[in-house]
C-alpha cells in the first residue's frame, strides 16, 4: 500500500488542516482487475473536504504516469464507494473506502 498526499500537510487519516487552512482527510482507494496490475491493490490518498469520485480520479490522473494512463478520461473506469457503485458526483467522507475497476462484461 502507497500513501498519496494531495500537497497538503496532513498528518491524520481522519482529518486535519493543511497550511492553507482547507480541511483534509484520507481515503482507501482500491484499484480491480486491469487497474491493478497497472497500479497496485489500494492507497491511501489525502483529499481536501467536498472531494468527489471525479475529483479523486482527477487528482490521481494528475500524478501522472501509471496513474495517467489507466485512470484516463478517455478509458472507460467504473468507481464504486463503500462498495456501491459511485457516479463521478458522489461526495466522499473521512476514511471511505473508494474501489475503481474497469467495466465487467457476463458470459
Amino acid at each position: 500500500m502507497s500513501d498519496i498526499n494531495s500537497g497538503n500537510r496532513s498528518s491524520s487519516g481522519n482529518g486535519s488542516n493543511s497550511s492553507n487552512g482547507s480541511h483534509t482527510f484520507t481515503v482507501q482507494v482500491r484499484y480491480f482487475a486491469s487497474l491493478r496490475e497497472a497500479l497496485g491493490g489500494s492507497q491511501a490518498v489525502t483529499v481536501v473536504a467536498g472531494s468527489t469520485v471525479g475529483g479523486l480520479r482527477d487528482q490521481l490522473i494528475a500524478l501522472g504516469g501509471a496513474h495517467a494512463q489507466a485512470l484516463a478520461r478517455g478509458r472507460a473506469v467504473r468507481a464504486a464507494v463503500a462498495q456501491r457503485m459511485a457516479a463521478d458526483d458522489t461526495p466522499l467522507a473521512a476514511g471511505a473506502e473508494v474501489a475503481f475497476f474497469p467495466p465487467v462484461t457476463g458470459g
